[in-house]
C-alpha cells in the first residue's frame, strides 16, 4: 500500500515552523519554592561542576566589614550553566531594550543618571 504524501499549505508550513521555534511548555510544582533576595555572589567550581553561592551584603560596599550571610548554593554542570548564561543574557537584553542600559559600575550610578537627568538625593 502506498503512503500518501501531503504538501502543506503555505499557512500550515509557517505554523509548523513557528511551533518548532516556540519553547516547550513544562509543568512545574512551586509548592516548596522559597524566594530569597541576593546582592552578592561567588562563583567557584571544579572541572565538572560550577558552584554559585548567593548571599546578602548588608553594607553594599566593595570590602564589607561584616561577614556576608550566604543563603543559597547552586551546583550545576557546565552544560546547564551555559544554558543559564544564555537565558540570563536574553532576559537582560530584553530588559535593557525596554528600560535602557543597566549600569553595573556603582560609581557611575552614584554620580547620576545622565540618560534621565536624575541626581542622587542631596545634590
Amino acid at each position: 500500500m502506498a503512503e500518501e504524501t501531503k504538501t502543506p499549505a503555505p499557512g500550515e508550513a509557517q505554523a509548523a515552523q513557528a511551533g518548532q521555534a516556540q519553547a516547550p511548555q513544562f509543568t512545574v510544582d512551586a509548592a516548596g519554592l522559597v524566594s530569597t533576595y541576593t546582592n552578592w555572589y561567588r562563583v567557584t567550581g571544579t572541572p565538572e561542576e560550577l558552584v554559585i553561592d548567593f548571599g546578602l551584603n548588608p553594607q553594599m560596599g566593595q570590602a564589607p566589614t561584616e561577614p556576608i550571610k550566604l543563603s543559597s548554593r547552586l551546583v550545576m554542570n557546565f552544560y546547564t550553566a551555559k544554558r543559564l548564561l544564555n537565558a540570563l543574557q536574553f532576559a537582560v537584553q530584553r530588559h535593557e531594550s525596554f528600560f535602557g542600559v543597566v549600569e553595573v559600575d556603582v560609581q557611575k550610578r552614584v554620580r547620576g543618571f545622565p540618560q534621565t537627568g536624575i541626581r542622587p538625593m542631596g545634590q
